[in-house]
């Protein structure tokens, strides 16, 4: 129980205690919504308070912390540090079904020390429990000094302790705080690996300037029943002023994480999330996780469910909750399969032995997607030249990451956009990819010539072959303004007149692209020959390279924030084109709006969706529709190399718009942390970051995303020749291109 739970109790104790009920009472408490959506991938299915304030055997069914399951519907639920009453391990008959949620204790098992005396809550702190042998033994991790003990169910008595590296006990004897220890305590199904975590983080460790915890984690290996011995310890971040307050192993490197805190006059917040510790480091010798830089030193973690998003179900609440649902949950154990590949997620509430706070039982539907993992990757090198005009004569003549213009022939930038060569092929052996303007400004790129390349990726030789292009070019003259090639017959389209970055295929078979110094969409046949004048915003939103740009008017378009991401129906009717940034004159800068443009029509619809970032720094770096108008799109940060922290897979469907306007998002791939079983990464070359067991993708511009077959999905970087060195410090960027399987994405 830690201080602020305290502070809780004491400031409602004013408030009367409700009368106590008979523990073996059933009832389900309010009906609930059998299935009500929290997020995507979580459904509550209802919640049962017929535990709270009742009695069993003359004890306070109270303080309940942590949940072990022994069988489907059976658990046993540990006590934390409720007085000096006895420490005490509750067995529990659990149940989720068309009536609602029940919960009733069928017995209780006092636990002692090895000579039978009991523990109890001056020198017992019960919060994380694993239990053993179908029950027979559980393993029970105390707060208070902190330690982890063995006892034996049948008569309570402990039996065998775990070690506990010094620093982790409680000041001044080591580096924790008080009730900030072991809350979370969790074995992998094979009980072969034991996960001990920190509530809070150690004197040395701290938090980071935005509130969050850095905390440790401690792996033990060992097996059921027997010795376990601490081999590592991991690094978890909590958000900003949460406690980690339980851990689920999943097995596999995976577990299930739940972050708890409370604020005064507000109520509590509670957040599970789906945490990966695959490729993570070992941080034993680590003295302060604050000098901690390289975001892949951390395990990463995804939100599974926000339990304030959950529909409250006719739940009552004792205190101010920003969701009446809410309690002090501190408990979380994983249950039996439900249809469509769901599992059943029990959490459990603790009520501080408190007038105000409420022992709740809840059953959740959620959905436990396997991680993504790397299936290939290939390479096309940053000084693959194409045949053409030398190139780069506008940039200063200053080596940059190895590289020196001007450059002999067409260099290929990088990909803003990939689509397949041929209509309706899934396979991603062949390939139409396209660069940007060149070397990103108007003014240092009139000789790029704006092409796309047909390409084919070459997994097993780790390359890339370039098998021609199409050049883009206006000989009908239907571009309106002047362009370098103006009085040439073939006008060429070049990067000082157009900065294309996304690329579609209509249902005629013609090209359409998006571009940023207007922003414009602009309409080409097959072999890239424009077909009518660029068509502008339909709300006159204009850059300030725009062309159409009035003397004296203010541009509402950032630059380089234009049309970097379009996705294209499957029928290729519809184009739904996106800025890539927010507009200057948006009070929400986190807004991102999706257009969508009628290709028979040849105009906009008066439709538009908003998208939200998580902050205002992102950008939208491409966008695919999956199927129906389920979207993935690219979420990323400006960042490269160990200071990359989002580049990011998001889901989307135009048809889900939130309460809020918005449309609703869940990440489908974090781009910095994709398991690589089979090696496909390396051998890493020297220097190189971000490959091995877990793969980055820590490329400054992800712009490019193409769904392949099945869950598989190929993704694409512009390495904004030769300015990027993500990958090798000093080296400039390679082109890569990785498909990648994400279990679930359609």
């Amino acid at each position: 129980m830690t201080s602020s739970k305290r502070a809780c109790a004491a400031a409602m104790a004013a408030v009367a205690i409700l009368p106590a009920l008979p523990a073996s009472t059933a009832s389900a408490g309010p009906p609930a919504q059998r299935g009500a959506a929290c997020t995507p991938d979580a459904s509550l299915l209802g919640f049962s308070d017929a535990l709270d304030k009742t009695t069993f055997a003359g004890t306070a069914v109270s303080g309940l912390s942590a949940l072990a399951l022994t069988r489907s519907s059976r658990g046993l639920a540990l006590v934390d540090n409720i007085g000096t009453t006895p420490a005490r391990v509750y067995d529990v008959d659990l149940d989720a079904d068309r009536r609602g949620v029940s919960a009733k204790v069928r017995g209780m098992t006092v636990l002692t020390r090895p000579d039978g005396t009991p523990y109890n809550g001056g020198d017992f702190d019960g919060e994380g429990l694993v239990a053993e042998h179908g029950g027979r033994t559980v393993l029970a991790s105390s707060e208070s000094e902190p330690s982890i003990r063995r006892f034996r169910l049948s008569d309570g008595r402990e039996i065998a302790s775990l070690p506990v590296p010094a620093r982790f006990q409680v000041a001044p004897a080591g580096e924790a705080a008080v009730n900030q220890t072991f809350e979370s305590l969790t074995a992998t199904p094979d009980h072969r690996t034991l996960y001990a975590g920190m509530e809070g983080p150690l004197s040395t460790d701290g938090r980071d300037a935005a509130g969050r915890g850095l905390q440790r984690i401690i792996r033990y290996a060992g097996r059921e029943g027997a010795a376990y011995t601490p081999t590592a310890q991991l690094a978890y971040r909590t958000d900003p002023n949460l406690g980690l307050v339980e851990l689920v192993a999943l097995g596999g490197d995976q577990l299930l994480a739940l972050e708890r805190g409370y604020t005064s006059g507000v109520g509590n917040t509670v957040r599970v999330y789906r945490v990966s510790a695959t490729g993570a480091p070992d941080v034993t010798g680590v003295a302060s996780l604050a000098t901690l830089t390289d975001p892949r030193a951390w395990l990463g973690k995804e939100l599974l469910v926000d339990i304030a998003d959950c529909p409250p179900s006719g739940a009552t609440a004792k205190q101010p909750q920003p969701n009446p649902l809410l309690d002090n949950i501190e408990a979380m154990a994983l249950g039996e399969a439900l249809p469509g590949g769901r599992r059943l997620l029990w959490l459990l509430s603790d009520d501080n032995a408190g007038a105000t706070q409420i022992t709740r039982v809840y059953a959740l539907s959620v959905k436990l997607r396997p991680e993504p993992e790397l299936k290939s990757r290939a390479l096309l090198s940053a000084t693959a030249y194409q045949p053409g005009p030398v190139s780069g004569t506008q940039l200063a003549p200053d080596t940059v990451n190895g590289v020196t213009p001007p450059f002999p022939g067409q260099p290929i930038p990088g990909f803003s956009a990939v689509i397949s060569a041929n209509p309706g092929d899934t396979s991603g052996r062949r390939l139409l990819a396209m660069p940007d303007n060149g070397f990103g400004a108007k003014n240092n790129s009139a000789d790029f010539l704006l092409r796309a390349y047909y390409v084919e990726p070459r997994y097993d030789r780790n390359r890339v072959d370039v098998k021609g292009f199409i050049s883009f070019r206006d000989p009908a003259r239907k571009v309106p303004f002047p362009i370098v090639n103006e009085n040439t017959r073939e006008r060429l389209l070049t990067g000082a007149d157009f900065d294309i970055e996304s690329l579609a295929r209509d249902y005629r078979g013609d090209l359409w692209i998006g571009e940023e110094f207007g922003p414009y969409l602009i309409r080409t046949d097959r072999t890239g020959k424009v077909l009518q004048a660029p068509i502008p915003l339909p709300d006159g939103a204009k850059s300030p390279q725009s062309p159409d740009l009035a003397p004296g008017e203010t541009p509402t378009v950032p630059s380089s924030r234009g049309f970097e991401a379009m996705a294209v129906s499957r029928d290729g009717r519809w184009l739904y084109p996106i800025l890539e940034g927010a507009k200057t004159d948006d009070a929400d800068q986190r807004r991102r709006i999706v257009y969508e443009f009628d290709v028979r029509a040849n105009r906009y619809t008066d439709r538009t969706w908003s998208f939200r970032v998580a902050d205002p720094s992102l950008v939208v770096g491409d966008a695919a529709v999956l199927d129906g108008r389920r979207m993935v799109l690219i979420e990323r940060d400006n960042a490269m190399g160990p200071q990359s922290v989002v580049k990011r897979l998001v889901v989307t469907d135009l048809d889900e718009v939130g309460a809020d306007g918005y449309l609703r998002r869940h990440t489908a791939v974090d781009l910095m942390r994709v398991a690589d079983p089979r090696g496909v990464s390396t051998p890493a070359r020297p220097g190189e970051y971000g490959v091995g067991k877990l793969f980055s993708f820590p490329l400054q511009s992800v712009e490019s995303v193409l769904p392949l077959a099945g869950d598989r999905v190929l993704v694409a970087n512009d390495n904004n020749f030769p300015g990027n060195d993500g990958r090798i410090p000093g080296r400039a960027d390679d082109t890569e291109l990785i498909v990648i399987d994400v279990p679930g994405l359609r």
